[in-house]
């Protein structure tokens, strides 16, 4: 057995070995997060959003790895907790656009240091240029089964 508590066989394959980094990551950063009062998921949805204000529910669903019905309790949260504010899109009134209040961007901008933190730990025995590689072979990985999707 490994140290993986997995046999020696599936512990070595890649699938395996990306699930059990993205558990520890996950982990480590809903860790860190906590103090903040926020989870992973809840990180991914406010960062998006200061990156493009205003991004449909769907959108932030798809960029925060969660459904489209879960996304509607984490906005209800997010907006609960004063992080965001949900307005009427001008044209198409049923459609809600977030938008980061002044909390919620000092409360994201403490969330980007501990997950810079956490991601610095994660590579600290690589080195940037191989995180980068790592990175790029990971996003052609998930391209190649992404062009594989039957929708």
């Amino acid at each position: 057995m490994s140290t993986t508590s997995m046999p020696e066989p599936m512990a070595k394959r890649l699938g395996y070995a990306l699930k059990r980094a993205q558990h520890a990551l996950r982990t480590r950063m809903d860790d860190a997060l906590r103090p903040l009062g926020l989870t992973s998921p809840q990180y991914a949805v406010l960062s998006a959003v200061e990156l493009e204000p205003g991004m449909s529910n769907a959108r932030l669903a798809r960029a925060a790895f969660v459904t489209p019905q879960t996304m509607q309790g984490i906005l209800a949260n997010l907006e609960r907790d004063g992080l965001l504010v949900r307005q009427a899109d001008p044209e198409h009134g049923r459609i809600l656009r977030s938008e980061l209040t002044s909390r919620g961007k000092a409360v994201l901008a403490r969330a980007h240091w501990a997950v810079e933190e956490v991601e610095n730990a994660m590579i600290s025995s690589l080195g940037t240029a191989e995180a980068a590689r790592i990175a790029t072979l990971l996003a052609q990985c998930a391209d190649a089964l992404s062009s594989t999707d039957p929708d």
